[in-house]
């Protein structure tokens, strides 16, 4: 075992001193991708691109150089992910990769979720799901920073004397026509309600209900489509208290919020993508399916 580990590292050094590199249409695929959403793992890439390549070895040892080569990076904040030794690496834009975006038509994403480190990968793990899932099922996933541009318009909503920054933004066109989203992605650090001018579930709620009521997104963004709000728990005890929050405060637009639980899913894609899948529940509480089983 030891002397195939010590080949495999000579077979990766050598490959690494060798120039010029010239990405594969994979590397882009994946290059573009973190662009998109921020630090992905090694399965969320790998399942992008298992529609041309189904062998999992090949694409972990092209991950492997390419963060020999620098072109992807392993951040060091992973370590601080429960089992992480037993868990994918988590790959981010290397310092040469970073450097050639632009030379390779790559976008590097203006909206990519802010905060710490955990927070910005958990909601990056999100939106790559969904742009996956949606892409298998036939589904083109439209980019906040796309949307972004029609105004030029920046994240922040203005909601009176407040503004509304959602962790992301996105829309889906389907067969059925174009949909705008925004996702709050939460780990209990909030309190459900406070008296205090700190955000809370219930200020959220009640601000997004203004939103939707008012149709705020489309004079912000240059939307035409309905705004839907996806709200991500680790905890259903945390979005149950939310639910019966949006029933209160959000009255006839309760229907404009989407509710998921992703349970010690990261960063595991099995258990991201199977909450993506299944049955989101709305704040009227119709159980919804946010992109249709495929691939």
């Amino acid at each position: 075992m030891g002397s195939a580990v010590s080949k495999q590292r000579v077979l990766v050094e050598h490959q690494a001193q060798a120039a010029p590199f010239t990405p594969t249409t994979r590397d882009l695929r994946w290059f573009a991708h973190i662009a998109r959403h921020g630090p992905q793992s090694s399965e969320h890439l790998f399942e992008l691109t298992r529609d041309t390549h189904r062998c999992r070895d090949s694409a972990l040892r092209r991950l492997q150089l390419l963060r020999e080569l620098g072109y992807v990076d392993l951040p060091h904040q992973q370590r601080s992910i429960a089992k992480a030794d037993f868990n994918p690496f988590v790959h981010e834009l290397g310092r040469k990769q970073r450097a050639a975006l632009k030379h390779w038509g790559i976008a590097h994403s203006l909206t990519r979720p802010s905060g710490h480190w955990w927070h910005a990968f958990t909601v990056a793990s999100i939106t790559s799901a969904i742009d996956i899932c949606a892409t298998q099922a036939g589904h083109a996933f439209i980019p906040g920073d796309q949307i972004l541009s029609i105004k030029n318009a920046q994240l922040a909503i203005p909601v009176g004397r407040h503004l509304l920054v959602p962790d992301q933004l996105f829309a889906l066109r389907t067969a059925e026509g174009f949909r705008s989203y925004v996702l709050e992605m939460d780990h209990g650090t909030e309190p459900v309600q406070s008296s205090a001018a700190r955000k809370s579930l219930k200020s959220s709620a009640e601000r997004y209900s203004l939103v939707l009521r008012q149709q705020l997104h489309k004079r912000h963004y240059g939307l035409k489509s309905n705004l839907v709000v996806l709200w991500v728990f680790t905890s259903p005890v945390r979005r149950e208290r939310f639910l019966d929050l949006v029933r209160r405060y959000a009255g006839d637009q309760a229907g404009g919020f989407t509710t998921q639980v992703v349970e010690g899913g990261f960063p595991r894609w099995q258990g991201v993508e199977a909450s993506v899948r299944g049955e989101w529940i709305a704040g009227n509480g119709r159980r919804v399916a946010l992109v249709l089983n495929g691939g």
